[in-house]
């Protein structure tokens, strides 16, 4: 019986495949969830009673499989999106040893909350989450203010460091140094 349903479904592989191509977007992908499907069907072959029913089995296994598939990625992207974030802002040792210290100098001339956002989020390393709870505002909106507040410091470096802050300040050749 197992010879039987791998070949029957192997007959209909280029449908099988293109079914599960129109539903996800890497071909890749798709030949790993017909691979993976199939191996699948040839286990439970011997439960299967009535092979008419053979191709609707099948295809409710690759649904399930496509299903399978849109979950894993939503999960990874809720777990992981939060990394992602970091590991773009991340500093390295060197560039650390070598950043332009003005900054510092011009946080108190920027608004009062940008400047409390910076120390708090860059500086200090705070959690977001716990920082938008304290000031009483959405996750968004807290990524909103720091976005506004870094282009705030960004232009007041530019005022006062001039090229050093356009090239990313680094090797300052700035007197506050």
């Amino acid at each position: 019986m197992n010879d039987e349903v791998v070949s029957k479904l192997l007959n209909h592989r280029e449908k099988l495949l293109g079914y599960v191509r129109k539903r996800l977007s890497s071909p890749e992908l798709a030949e790993d969830v017909l691979q993976e499907s199939l191996i699948k069907a040839l286990r439970a072959a011997p439960d299967l009673r009535d092979e008419e029913k053979l191709l609707p089995w099948f295809y409710r296994i690759l649904n399930n499989a496509i299903i399978d598939v849109y979950r894993r990625k939503h999960i990874e992207t809720e777990h992981l999106e939060p990394y992602s974030e970091e590991k773009d802002l991340a500093i390295t040792p060197e560039d650390e040893e070598n950043l332009c210290n003005c900054f510092r100098e011009l946080i108190p001339t920027l608004k009062p909350e940008y400047g409390e956002l910076i120390e708090a989020l860059d500086l200090n390393e705070r959690d977001p989450k716990k920082v938008a709870e304290g000031l009483g505002i959405t996750l968004n909106n807290l990524k909103v203010r720091r976005h506004r507040a870094r282009q705030a410091l960004r232009e007041r470096l530019e005022e006062t460091c001039r090229s050093c802050a356009k090239h990313g300040c680094l090797d300052c050749t700035c007197k506050h140094n």
